[in-house]
């Protein structure tokens, strides 16, 4: 996962500090976790495509922590946290009914095991059904997944909400989550 600051809207609360993250599978593999779940398929499309000579992007999100000392009553609280992940699915789970709710069910069950508490939640989950036409008619047609949330925290630490974030992003990206004290077998190579 590569993670960066990136500029926070301005407009929203009068303090405010957003992140960007990518995950990233270097393009010939190496040691890296199996991937799984939603993003399998498309990153095996994308390496017999062979797409991307830097890489296959398995996730892309954005966590940002808005402030204001005189509180909300729309937020419930001086915080709010807004976050949005994207990653592309094979077809058969971009074309499952239960796919908005399983991405919800990401985002609660994230919070929950980092034990980051929070009220007045709210999201969308949205399937992109994405067609290629005339001269990039040779792309092959792909379903994202996108998930808007924000949520109010109900403290001051927001450590635990960050890191559940950062979970979710993986999550979306197909990286299988790892119980304490287990490490991921690394992946075969290419040839």
């Amino acid at each position: 996962m590569r993670l960066d600051e990136i500029p926070a809207p301005s407009r929203l609360a009068p303090f405010a500090v957003a992140l960007g993250a990518e995950v990233i599978v270097p393009s010939g593999g190496g040691d890296y976790a199996a991937v799984h779940g939603p993003a399998a398929m498309a990153l095996a499309r994308s390496a017999a495509a062979g797409d991307d000579p830097d890489g296959d992007e398995l996730a892309t999100g954005r966590f940002i922590l808005l402030y204001d000392p005189d509180g909300s009553a729309v937020w419930d609280g001086e915080f709010r946290i807004v976050t949005y992940i994207r990653a592309q699915l094979d077809a058969e789970m971009g074309n499952d009914e239960m796919l908005g709710t399983v991405a919800w069910t990401w985002l609660v069950e994230a919070l929950e095991t980092h034990h980051a508490p929070y009220r007045a939640a709210g999201g969308t989950a949205t399937r992109v059904l994405s067609e290629s036409f005339g001269t990039l008619s040779d792309r092959p047609g792909s379903i994202d997944i996108e998930l808007r949330a924000s949520w109010t925290p109900a403290s001051a630490d927001i450590q635990s909400h960050l890191e559940a974030w950062s979970d979710m992003v993986c999550t979306f990206a197909g990286l299988p989550p790892l119980p304490d004290g287990v490490s991921a077998l690394p992946r075969r190579r290419r040839n």
